[in-house]
């Protein structure tokens, strides 16, 4: 048995797109589709590793100088297997991987672990292989996180809010209305609060919302016709996300958020698992946002961990498995 790995190039994209619709720990994320609508910003460096001549794995990745990182572009990057990948020719085409990026004169190797919720079967390779390479932890971010199968009643201040929402006639709808929730709603809030702006542009979230329908949702809420909050909704097999959540200066007194939130976690929930509030944490982990801790926590969320690691390819020298 052998292993072989290459770089991919756009003429692969429809075996690319095919292997991530299947595999046991992708998400839409890593389909070129979704990927190349910033390819601009990133020189991509993306690997397919191959055992005898069949996909085995895949490698979403972009290099600066000496480095690759999977991947900066993208909420997480990682090691994409099949459900019928096994540990030991994982481990291989691991091996086999790091070897070709330290052929090609790449020395670190940074990777953003998918949190675990996100995999569709068990997928915990990677993080076996990374300890053998006792690759250095740079970052661990604490996610707040709902599981539908242990699903926590909003606490008594969370379902004062929706009250408050529904007393004041606010509605909700599950809508295509990028363009208000990002010019009156998403991007004043930003700027005004942080001096930001939005990751996605309002032509990039309408080119993404257009090509994966079923993976982007609008839910949004009005108040006298008015767009006063919302929340933008990216769906993965296993998971619920609120890739942007934002309401207007009256948000607290109108209790749109909460009603924006009540709608996102129960209106998509069927056949998934999780609702991921995202990240709590900042300075690489080290510092908990106290705030947003308390508001997920009292919509029921608890703590996941994920995990970014930093290691130099040439220790695929070293890595090796120790078997009887």
């Amino acid at each position: 048995m052998s292993f072989k790995v290459v770089r991919y190039t756009s003429d692969q994209k429809e075996a690319w797109n095919q292997f991530v619709s299947t595999s046991k720990n992708a998400t839409f994320l890593f389909d070129r589709n979704f990927m190349e609508y910033h390819s601009d910003r990133f020189d991509d460096f993306s690997l397919m590793i191959y055992r005898d001549e069949v996909l085995y794995a895949l490698l979403p990745a972009h290099r600066e100088g000496n480095r690759v990182f999977s991947h900066n572009g993208l909420t997480y990057g990682s090691f994409m297997l099949q459900d019928s990948g096994t540990l030991l020719h994982s481990f291989d085409a691991f091996k086999s991987m790091l070897h070709y990026l330290h052929e090609e004169g790449i020395e670190t190797f940074d990777i953003k672990m998918i949190p675990t919720f996100y995999n569709r079967m068990p997928s915990d390779e990677l993080d076996y292989f990374l300890y053998l390479l006792k690759a250095t932890c740079t970052k661990k971010d604490v996610l707040m996180v709902i599981d539908y199968d242990h699903q926590l009643r909003f606490q008594k201040n969370r379902r004062e809010g929706i009250n408050k929402a529904l007393r004041n006639g606010l509605e909700v709808r599950l809508d295509a209305n990028y363009e208000g929730f990002w010019n009156e709603v998403l991007i004043p809030n930003l700027k005004n609060k942080h001096g930001v702006k939005p990751v996605h542009s309002l032509e990039e979230i309408q080119l993404l919302a257009a090509r994966f329908p079923k993976n982007i949702q609008q839910v949004s809420v009005y108040h006298e016709g008015n767009i006063v909050a919302g929340t933008t909704v990216f769906l993965t097999h296993t998971t619920v996300h609120p890739q942007y959540v934002s309401g207007n200066a009256d948000k607290n007194g109108l209790g749109s958020l909460d009603l924006a939130y009540d709608f996102a976690i129960n209106h998509f929930k069927e056949g998934r698992r999780y609702f991921d509030f995202n990240i709590s944490s900042e300075e690489n982990g080290t510092l908990l946002n106290q705030g947003l801790l308390f508001w997920k926590e009292t919509c029921g969320a608890r703590t996941f961990t994920a995990d970014n690691y930093s290691l130099e390819t040439a220790s695929y020298k070293s890595l090796n498995l120790n078997l009887k």
